[in-house]
């Protein structure tokens, strides 16, 4: 008899109750926001229901054609990511199906015909897909189950609301990060396989029914899936982390780490790098803390305000005194008023932003300490707060290959409406909005060199 992989109950949540006692079909996996086997607390999950109960285990992913201005930039990169995926479900007898359409249409009547008793599915803070959980909850009649494989702190055991800045969620986290930073266990082949032989995945049909604005095309500086990140990791670690601390900030430097698209797709799971990076022994080393900072803290904050604010996309999420400071100069003069074609194509007075958008648009990346200044510059640009938002999101999402994360949205927030930030010195515009300017950059790194790497001619063809 195959041992139960061990999870810690609080990373589990009951969704919905239901009636399973007369279904002997595969427990089934709803993979959305984590697509990997391994490292998976959702998969582990799913398959000690299925040992217990002597059933198959299925992995369904539902592929909406066209997602909320995704592009194909972006589908092309998960879609390499999940065949990979396909590739190690079949070496652990575990099938794995493909549902073209919104899961409220296409996942109720599969779980039907397969006579699925419980159903289990991943955590994602975002609107859409807690949307998306809530109509397919209101139409079936099992359990479903929702384990959080993407955070190693589960959201809702971080806290029970929407923290106010990094402070209060690293002090209140501290000691659960420790908790729940233990090893996954592994996957073992499936004892019980389908009765029925599922075909492999027509992946070259399925890229021809995506309807993503495919004038954004892939880039060829990264390759997705979930071999390629693991190898990207160890070349940070190996290359680039021991520098992180000093020039994590500086643009020209090169030492990010290159894995937040991976993140984003769930071809990698944040917790294996805690554990890769505990394991060189480096946890009291300013440049791990500084990189974990970022890793765990921001991006695990970042979840806890997309979960907990309906409004993290608009002016609304705003803290009062950010709101009350927005709204004091939102007639104030300004400068320069750019549109959405103007800074698409980096056509504005300010190099350096321009710099910022061609990397953006060329790389499908863009530098972090950069993309806070991109921000802060639309919002100076724009004539009303909300329209900055809106075109800053417009732009994040549409080349970003990590677009509609938590992340973006976070970072967006807090350039523009101090999310997770203090009131600063008074000025036109800004108001107590933090501000950031040319010079100030010119302070900290080589604009110059970071102007000439990132011109629309060298970028043509990016490495």
């Amino acid at each position: 008899m195959l041992k139960k992989h061990i999870i810690k109950p609080e990373r589990i949540r009951l969704i919905r109750k239901g009636q399973h006692d007369n279904l002997n079909g595969p427990v089934i996996y709803w993979m959305s926001r984590d697509q990997r086997i391994d490292d998976n607390w959702a998969v582990l999950c799913a398959q000690n229901m299925a040992l217990e109960r002597h059933t198959p285990l299925e992995i369904v992913f539902c592929l909406v054609p066209l997602f909320e201005g995704a592009t194909w930039r972006q589908y092309d990169f998960m879609l390499q990511g999940l065949a990979e995926t396909e590739k190690r479900a079949a070496e652990l007898n575990i099938t794995f199906k493909v549902l073209e359409g919104e899961p409220s249409h296409c996942l109720p009547p599969y779980l039907s015909l397969k006579k699925c008793p419980a159903l289990i599915t991943d955590f994602d803070p975002l609107k859409i897909k807690r949307q998306w959980l809530r109509e397919v909850a209101q139409i079936i009649n099992i359990p479903i189950y929702q384990v959080d494989t993407h955070n190693i702190t589960p959201c809702w055991i971080a806290s029970e609301k929407q923290e106010y800045s990094a402070f209060t969620f690293r002090r209140k986290t501290a000691n659960s990060l420790r908790e729940y930073c233990d090893n996954f266990g592994v996957p073992v082949r499936h004892p019980f396989g389908s009765t029925v032989s599922d075909r492999k995945t027509d992946w070259e049909s399925i890229k021809k029914n995506i309807r993503a604005d495919r004038s954004i095309q892939p880039v060829s500086w990264i390759t997705p899936g979930i071999d390629a990140a693991q190898k990207s990791l160890e070349n940070f670690i190996r290359n680039r982390l021991r520098f992180y601390s000093s020039s994590a900030n500086d643009p020209t430097a090169g030492v990010q780490s290159d894995l937040s698209a991976y993140i984003h797709f769930g071809q990698i799971a944040a917790q294996h790098i805690v554990i890769e990076i505990k394991g060189l022994e480096t946890t009291a080393d300013e440049n791990a803390l500084s990189f974990l900072e970022q890793l765990v803290v921001r991006r695990e904050l970042a979840d806890n305000f997309c979960n907990y604010s309906d409004n993290y996309g608009s002016l609304a999420c705003a803290p009062e005194w950010a709101g009350k400071t927005l709204e004091t100069h939102r007639s104030d003069r300004r400068e320069y008023l750019y549109g959405i074609q103007e800074l698409e194509q980096g056509a504005t007075h300010d190099r350096l932003w321009n710099a910022a958008q061609n990397e953006m648009v060329a790389r499908g990346k863009m530098h972090g300490y950069m993309r806070m200044y991109w921000a802060k510059k639309i919002l100076e640009w724009s004539e009303t707060p909300e329209e900055a938002i809106e075109k800053a999101i417009y732009l994040n999402d549409r080349y970003e290959l990590d677009g509609r994360d938590p992340n973006g949205y976070a970072g967006i927030m807090w350039s523009i409406c101090g999310i997770h930030d203090r009131a600063w010195s008074e000025r036109p515009v800004f108001g107590k909005i933090r501000y950031m300017n040319y010079n100030g950059c010119r302070r900290k790194f080589d604009i110059d060199k970071y102007i000439s790497n990132n011109t629309r001619r060298q970028l043509k063809n990016p490495a």
